[in-house]
């Protein structure tokens, strides 16, 4: 596709509301932001523009399976603008952001992207993740870094005035590689580079900036806003849900027959969706104790159960020595296509793809080609030492989740997460969930192989302060069994796609109290990420008039030998403005 712009003098361009201004200066792109004290200078891009072109109001419309907000109206306002290198840059403002991306040179010189330098440096605070393959690693405040330095989308900036800046990445296509953030040697300045690709592209994926309050950011859709439409023409069968799962307890339990029946089991009694029969499950004949049992048999036993399996696969492109089985199964197309006719064929409803090797080229094609692939078989998707959400649960919504996320998982891997790990939960609401579905496997009432210190009430927030297509439920099934029965009822009827979410307190590292509807339940879910009581702010309920006349609240009771205290209030008036968490604790209030 081509693209022209006619000549004209270059003006700014502005969202909407009025709020946020895109203007040249120089040939580089500056965007501005309205805050309480004037004009604030979010990030100048060096783009080197020459000169503007047309300029349209546009409104994106769209229903979304799984995510933050089922139905989606977004205004914008798009320009185009001539570069000095003969192609062109398009610009979309939003009340609560913008989005730019550029077209290639249409007919002569290379297709291949340059990086594209970005200035930051008014910022106050960042919240940046150092890049690897897998995208797991914590969001510290004010990370120190040099030039050099690789990060990973989402990055989160704090301005004055409690403005915020999120910088991530949206519609990756199959000729696209994904990018990162490299510092450079000049203080909050970066440059946003593509990975690896050897094949030339026409248009580099949208670089998206969601700019507001905390609010903005929390309850933005601009990830998905700026995606491609879904290409399904079939989406009634991808089905959202909480499902079980072995790793946590077992990292060596899918192939045990035995040990998959206990999570059927726990599916069956919590009223849950699915099981995930997780890595090596190809070992089954190697285990003595499973006495001719197979696969299919525990597959089989789900299914004769009402539990949906879910099924793990390796991508045998990343981690390959010493990595769990099964592999190569999925990287030659007619391999991939029996595979999946076969987990068709046994009533497996989604598969879980793990161990990429990071944001090249040939890993953004593969994943859409499997994406595709599994869809034809009626197949969800999850991800998992993967690149980061990127807009594709919209344009491929059998992509239910994704982990790119430090997880409970690393209760099994490392002793560090323990201390940190309540501070990391109160940063991912503001950072990586903001872009899209995060299997972080939460909720976990006993130990894995490290202790946890965070506390029952902390843990069952999780599960609504997290968004995620598919909730994978860490624990052992008889801890959860082992919960009040309010507990257990909490958690069979947990919803993982919402209609609406809303922002009500927090900051980074510190707490974080999300409100999020299905239908007509509320759930208002607030966590402590501190080492020392604090009182977590509600007050900003009463601004959305909520009705209900159920009303139960979960929180922490203090108490070691009856860790809850469960209340069940008589009406919406009686919800504080405020609770107090014990250390490291939290809350849930379900609203009927």
């Amino acid at each position: 596709m081509v693209m022209s712009c006619a000549l004209s003098a270059v003006s700014a361009q502005t969202s909407p509301d009025g709020r946020i201004k895109v203007s040249e200066n120089g040939g580089s792109m500056t965007v501005q932001y309205k805050a309480a004290s004037g004009w604030q200078t979010i990030f100048t891009a060096d783009v080197a523009i020459s000169s503007k072109g047309y300029s349209r109001k546009f409104t994106e419309k769209y229903t979304m399976i799984e995510g933050k907000q089922r139905s989606i109206s977004k205004k914008g306002v798009e320009t185009a603008y001539s570069l000095q290198d003969g192609g062109v840059l398009l610009v979309r403002a939003f009340n609560d952001g913008v989005a730019f991306r550029k077209w290639f040179r249409p007919v002569t010189g290379s297709r291949s992207e340059v990086p594209t330098e970005v200035d930051f440096s008014t910022a106050q605070n960042n919240w940046l993740l150092r890049w690897s393959d897998s995208y797991e690693d914590f969001f510290p405040q004010n990370r120190q870094y040099k030039s050099g330095d690789r990060f990973a989308f989402p990055s989160l900036f704090e301005y004055r005035d409690g403005v915020f800046a999120l910088l991530s990445e949206s519609d990756i296509h199959a000729d696209n590689a994904a990018s990162t953030l490299f510092a450079t040697d000049r203080n909050g300045v970066f440059r946003i580079q593509p990975d690896q690709n050897d094949r030339e592209a026409e248009i580099s994926p949208w670089r998206v900036v969601i700019i507001g309050s905390l609010g903005d950011i929390v309850e933005s859709t601009l990830i998905t806003d700026n995606a491609d439409a879904c290409k399904l023409e079939d989406t009634s069968w991808i089905e959202p849900g909480v499902a079980s799962w072995v790793y946590w307890a077992y990292n060596h339990g899918s192939n045990d027959y035995s040990i998959i029946k206990k999570y059927v089991d726990m599916a069956v009694s919590l009223h849950l969706s699915y099981v995930l029969i997780d890595a090596e499950w190809d070992g089954f004949d190697k285990l003595p104790s499973n006495e001719g049992k197979t696969v299919e048999d525990a597959v089989r036993y789900a299914t004769d159960n009402g539990i949906k399996p879910l099924i793990w696969y390796s991508s045998s492109i990343g981690w390959i020595n010493g990595a769990p089985g099964p592999k190569f199964r999925l990287n030659k197309p007619e391999d991939r296509e029996r595979e999946f006719a076969w987990c068709e064929s046994l009533g497996i409803k989604g598969v879980k793809i793990d161990f990429f090797s990071g944001d090249t080229n040939e890993n953004m094609q593969y994943m859409i080609d499997l994406m595709e692939c599994a869809a034809k078989h009626h197949l969800t998707v999850n991800f998992h030492g993967a690149t980061t959400m990127r807009g594709w649960q919209r344009t491929y919504p059998n992509l239910v989740t994704t982990e790119a996320v430090y997880g409970a998982e690393w209760y099994n891997n490392t002793p560090m997460f323990t201390k940190r790990a309540a501070a990391h939960n109160a940063t991912l609401p503001f950072t990586r969930n903001v872009i899209g579905s995060m299997d972080y496997t939460p909720c976990a009432f006993s130990d894995s192989q490290h202790p946890h210190i965070t506390t029952h009430a902390h843990e069952l927030a999780l599960t609504a302060l997290f968004e995620s297509g598919v909730q994978h439920l860490a624990d052992r099934p008889e801890s959860f069994l082992s919960q009040p029965q309010q507990v257990q009822d909490y958690l069979g009827s947990l919803p993982t796609a919402w209609d609406e979410t809303r922002y009500i307190s927090g900051y980074p590292g510190q707490s974080a109290v999300l409100a999020r509807r299905s239908g007509n339940v509320w759930y208002i879910a607030g966590i402590n990420g501190l080492d020392e009581p604090q009182s977590l702010d509600i007050s900003a309920l009463k601004s959305l008039k909520i009705k209900g006349r159920s009303i139960t609240l979960f929180a922490d009771s203090g108490n070691a030998s009856e860790p809850w205290a469960i209340t069940t209030l008589s009406s919406v008036r009686s919800i504080p403005t405020s609770i107090d968490c014990r250390e490291r604790g939290g809350f849930v209030i379900v609203i009927r």
